[in-house]
């Protein structure tokens, strides 16, 4: 059975007058601010306290955005008689945004959680040069991350925790006895 001629055109002219009859749905971005999910890629933050100067960020970055620099620093001994230790201080950190690629690798790798990612998205810039952010920035970008889903309460105890509370309720446990002795005596 052949189609009746003219019938595509009847029914794309149907699509268009029922889309004309609707009301739009334009969202007025500058006025009013978007409903962003979740876990939104907008833009690196950075929680320098965590930073350990680990460089394994700017080595697995595959654009090479990340710039790091640090010194080292010698710290003293804790106890008596023990020996200096040495730890890197950081010096700069920056993210050459232009460049970035945005695939989370860098926060991925982060072994000490000193990257996260913030829902902002609005750090555009006219000259592509001043689209290198340095670590004042995205410490305050920082601020602007989502806190971290509950975990579900029916999921068991991460394997970490339960070793470190049985650590403790050992230690709280010998700590109870020796003082039971010393009351005792």
């Amino acid at each position: 059975m052949s189609p009746i001629p003219g019938s595509g055109l009847a029914k794309g002219l149907a699509v268009t007058l029922r889309t004309m009859t609707r009301k739009t749905v334009t969202a007025q971005y500058p006025e009013v601010q978007p409903e962003l999910p979740p876990r939104t890629r907008g833009v690196i933050g950075l929680f320098e306290e965590n930073c350990t100067v680990c460089m394994l960020c700017a080595r697995e970055c595959p654009d090479w955005c990340i710039y790091i620099d640090s010194h080292k620093e010698t710290v003293p001994a804790a106890a008596p008689g023990g020996r200096e230790r040495s730890r890197n201080v950081l010096d700069r950190f920056a993210i050459d945004f232009s460049l970035c690629m945005y695939c989370g690798i860098c926060i991925e790798v982060c072994p000490f959680d000193a990257l996260f990612w913030s829902p902002e998205f609005e750090y555009a810039e006219t000259d592509i040069l001043e689209l290198t952010h340095e670590r004042d920035k995205l410490r305050e970008w920082m601020w602007t991350v989502p806190a971290p889903p509950a975990l579900d309460p029916g999921a068991e105890e991460p394997k970490e925790l339960g070793a470190a509370r049985k650590t403790a309720d050992k230690l709280a446990a010998a700590a109870a006895a020796a003082a039971a002795e010393e009351g005792g005596e």
